[in-house]
């Protein structure tokens, strides 16, 4: 098992936030990670989702399931490399609200599987900075609409 874990405080309340993050016909107006997003955020449904990550910011599709919608507070999904178990990654956006009315937003993804231990090192240098990219650009957006 493999976690990347990223976190940003926003200043904008959960429900903002949320909206934001769900609205994923905007995602190529801001996100400069996950550039598409195709279905809908609930639980059960099948996304279908390009991201830009690595030194050549090459393009990447997923399709993961959606294992839980619960406004404002978390969305999560599942995809896998091929097939189950060789590398499954469990992606997730926990947003916490702080008692002052801001967010904290705790954005992560769970990779388990045979594969991790030849993949650690790759998900560190190409993944997490494209977390810290969308991160940035999420709390940008969120706090011009404040």
């Amino acid at each position: 098992m493999h976690e990347l874990r990223t976190t940003v405080d926003i200043q904008a309340p959960p429900n903002q936030v949320w909206t934001i993050l769900t609205d994923f016909a905007a995602y190529p107006e801001w996100n400069p990670f996950i550039r598409e997003v195709r279905g809908e955020p609930i639980a059960g449904r099948s996304l279908n989702i390009s991201v830009f990550c690595g030194p050549k910011a090459q393009r990447r599709n997923f399709w993961p399931r959606v294992l839980t919608s619960e406004a404002p507070r978390e969305l999560r999904w599942q995809g896998r490399l091929l097939m189950s178990g060789l590398l499954n990654g469990e992606h997730r956006f926990k947003l916490v609200p702080r008692s002052d009315g801001t967010t904290r937003l705790v954005h992560s993804e769970c990779f388990t599987g045979v594969l991790v231990p030849f993949f650690r090192a790759r998900l560190e240098r190409e993944a997490r900075p494209g977390f810290e990219a969308m991160n940035a650009a999420l709390k940008s957006r969120a706090e011009r609409r404040r």
